[in-house]
């Protein structure tokens, strides 16, 4: 999302979560001393502040960050043998092959 331009800001994110949130997007960001600065803040002003130290810094909340491409290629690698058992089954009894050669049984014509 943040490779899109998405950052967070007090319309559409800052301003409509629970206060505790705030620092801890800022902490997730910037380190435990910018979240210091505005924890003490109320609500709007904590929003707005927050705002400004998340500009530019690629912060995304957790439900909108995508995996990471390492994780997605370790995950790859260790399934490329494997088929799901849904996908696997009509390859070990070859059961789908010998009903689609057949030719007694009747196929389905796209006009019909």
């Amino acid at each position: 999302m943040a490779a899109a331009g998405w950052s967070p800001t007090v319309d559409n994110y800052l301003g409509r979560v629970p206060k505790a949130r705030t620092p801890e997007a800022v902490r997730g960001a910037k380190g435990e001393a910018s979240a210091q600065l505005i924890d003490h803040l109320k609500k709007p002003d904590m929003a707005r502040e927050a705002e400004r130290l998340l500009a530019c810094t690629g912060w995304v909340p957790e439900p909108l960050r995508t995996p990471d491409a390492q994780s997605v290629e370790v995950e790859s690698e260790s399934g490329a043998g494997t088929l799901p058992a849904f996908l696997a089954d009509g390859e070990e009894n070859g059961s789908d092959d010998a009903a689609a050669s057949d030719p007694e049984q009747p196929h389905a014509v796209a006009a019909e």
